[in-house]
């Protein structure tokens, strides 16, 4: 059990997301950054779909009920446990009565913690996922509130080897974190000026020859509007050559639209399951990542890949996060 004691910004319980609804009108959801949650259930023993806490920029502070394996995975929010700094991208071990709290935002704008065993909410059209616009999924259909008590399901036997491993070394210390760590490769090279890969989208040829350059030469800037649904990106604008009647057809995550007044939107988790705005470009799998950890105000810049160049991208990292998976069980096995 992890008791609430202070909520942040925006925490709630996330998935993979909800597939297989969009048809009758039900997003997606799930996690933004699927990287960072995947490998923070991977250092717990967990299955990669098992619920994290999606913590967003502010962070809460929560108390542990119990002895607990956890992981941090994402952005550096300044996590502590009881004061002391914790590290990310690696397993933790965390006695009972400790308290973990987030600080500033110095890297990124989202965390996942995940706890061995996952936590116990119901399962809702085959995801676990907080739709919060819909009041669906999660915990009790919301983002955590104060005083909030989070049910935690059993740990896996991985876990259970991990945790007794770290209690050992513990020595009357609150917590204590494996000396081994994931990949550099795992962990996001945050930069000043971030660079996205993109893919051509299907109305790419419609738009101006400028707006065209301009979408892989020059740099747009996060919003104070963008969230969950989207991030609304302010820069050069982008025009077609001549108004188009368009139908409204299937979008996907990473998908960049472009409206009237000429600013592009990323559709990211919480996006809608059709649009009707003119797609200048999509983002590659593996960069979504990089677009989900970006802040208000921050810049990034779209270098274009082929559909080739972004599937064996994405190929590579999957055939790494499954080495990372046989690594943790062969080691604890």
């Amino acid at each position: 059990m992890i008791k609430v004691l202070k909520p942040g910004l925006l925490t709630s319980l996330q998935d993979l997301g909800r597939t297989g609804f969009q048809k009758q009108g039900v997003i997606a959801s799930g996690v933004m950054d699927p990287v960072a949650h995947r490998i923070a259930n991977l250092l717990v023993g967990n299955q990669e779909d098992v619920p994290t806490m999606e913590v967003t920029l502010a962070g809460p502070s929560l108390r542990f009920e119990n002895d607990t394996l956890v992981s941090l995975c994402g952005g550096d929010l300044s996590a502590s446990i009881d004061d002391d700094p914790v590290k990310l991208w690696r397993p933790v071990f965390v006695k009972k009565g400790s308290i973990l709290r987030f600080g500033q935002a110095k890297e990124g704008s989202r965390v996942y913690l995940a706890v061995a065993g996952g936590f116990d909410v119901p399962e809702i059209m085959g995801s676990k996922s907080t739709y919060l616009r819909a009041g669906l999924g999660g915990f009790h259909g919301r983002a955590v509130q104060e005083n909030d008590e989070l049910p935690v399901e059993e740990a896996s036997g991985v876990a259970k080897k991990i945790l007794a491993s770290l209690r050992k070394e513990s020595e009357g210390r609150n917590f204590i974190s494996m000396d081994w760590y994931v990949a550099s490769e795992f962990i996001p090279a945050f930069q000043e000026e971030q660079s996205v890969r993109v893919m051509k989208g299907r109305q790419y040829h419609l738009f101006k020859r400028e707006s065209r350059e301009a979408f892989f030469h020059e740099v747009f800037k996060v919003g104070g509007k963008s969230d969950r649904m989207g991030y609304r990106l302010d820069g050069p604008g982008l025009y077609l050559e001549k108004e188009e009647d368009m139908i409204s057809e299937a979008v996907a995550l990473g998908t960049v639209q472009v409206p009237p007044n000429g600013q592009p939107i990323i559709l990211l988790a919480d996006r809608q399951t059709t649009g009707g705005y003119p797609k200048i470009g999509q983002i590659a799998s593996v960069d979504i990542p990089l677009m989900a950890q970006m802040k208000p105000g921050e810049k990034v810049r779209f270098q274009e890949v082929s559909h080739d160049e972004a599937q064996q991208l994405y190929l590579e990292r999957e055939r790494s996060i499954q080495q990372l998976a046989q690594g943790i069980r062969l080691k604890f096995n």
